[in-house]
């Protein structure tokens, strides 16, 4: 009785060790554990602009997911849209502009949005369909550049650069037509909606078309005759949000679900040598 007696105590004393093995154990692989992502749960929508971005941003999506961010594309076909969407806090974050474009629109518009994590570059080009080079380029010749003030002084440089016009010393990256003091050929610069240049190549004897739309123009690496450098280029694009959130842990957590060699590789993919990584 005394050896059934003891032996039903070491029972007990078994099962109470092999608890408390267990809730040790289960402490140590809780202290051990990576803590839950500060993002769980959390959704966020992003705008972008329509088109071969949204491929990209599918991966950055699925890459967002496995850190517990959710997000929503939200998709615009102009410009001036995703700011203005940002502002009023109907989305969380855009990525779609430059610095100098974002510059000129917070001092046009107040608005307080801020860089918080470089995507890719587009070399902003000039196009022709009827001229394979830019000496063909006659006198008097009709050449159409993006009409908004940041891409347009990137434009004109592009013309600097080949010789077609000379601007004002000191003429920064906002340049217009206004700043034109040497135009040998007396070209005629015709400013249209950005989105409207690449379309309108058949009217004109060459375009300067930002890259995305020289895609959705259907327009060939071909038929481009030049090119802005690469090298230092001041127009990176990248993601933005409101200043008040440039610290936020799920901005950390949707910058790191862009730059990685996954959305490199699509990135590489959709855009075919167009556009590059710029991180």
């Amino acid at each position: 009785m005394t050896k059934n007696k003891n032996l039903h105590g070491f029972h007990l004393s078994r099962r109470a060790a092999l608890a408390a093995v267990a809730v040790s154990a289960a402490a140590l692989i809780s202290f051990a554990a990576p803590a839950p992502s500060f993002a769980e749960d959390k959704s966020i929508k992003v705008g972008i602009m329509a088109g071969e971005d949204e491929d990209v941003w599918r991966v950055v999506t699925s890459e967002a997911a496995k850190k517990g961010l959710k997000i929503e594309t939200i998709t615009f076909n102009d410009y001036t849209q995703p700011n203005e969407a940002l502002e009023r806090g109907e989305i969380d974050a855009n990525a779609f502009q430059h610095q100098p474009y974002l510059d000129n629109q917070v001092k046009q518009h107040g608005y307080h949005i801020v860089r918080v994590g470089y995507t890719g570059v587009w070399p902003i080009g000039l196009y022709s369909k009827k001229h394979k080079s830019v000496a063909e380029i006659p006198e008097g010749a009709v050449i159409g550049v993006p009409n908004d003030p940041s891409n347009e002084g990137r434009a004109l440089r592009v013309l600097q650069n080949e010789g077609l016009i000379k601007l004002k010393d000191g003429t920064g990256i906002l340049a217009t037509v206004a700043d034109v003091i040497d135009n040998p050929k007396k070209i005629e610069i015709k400013e249209l909606d950005a989105g409207i240049v690449g379309r309108s190549i058949d009217d004109l004897d060459a375009g300067v078309v930002n890259t995305d739309w020289a895609l959705k123009s259907g327009l060939s690496p071909a038929e481009r005759i030049a090119q802005e450098p690469i090298a230092d280029n001041p127009y990176r694009n990248f993601i933005a949000v409101k200043d008040e959130n440039k610290d936020a842990d799920w901005v950390k957590t949707l910058v790191s679900s862009y730059q990685n060699d996954i959305v490199k590789a699509e990135f590489d993919k959709v855009y075919k040598g167009t556009g590059l990584s710029a991180y």
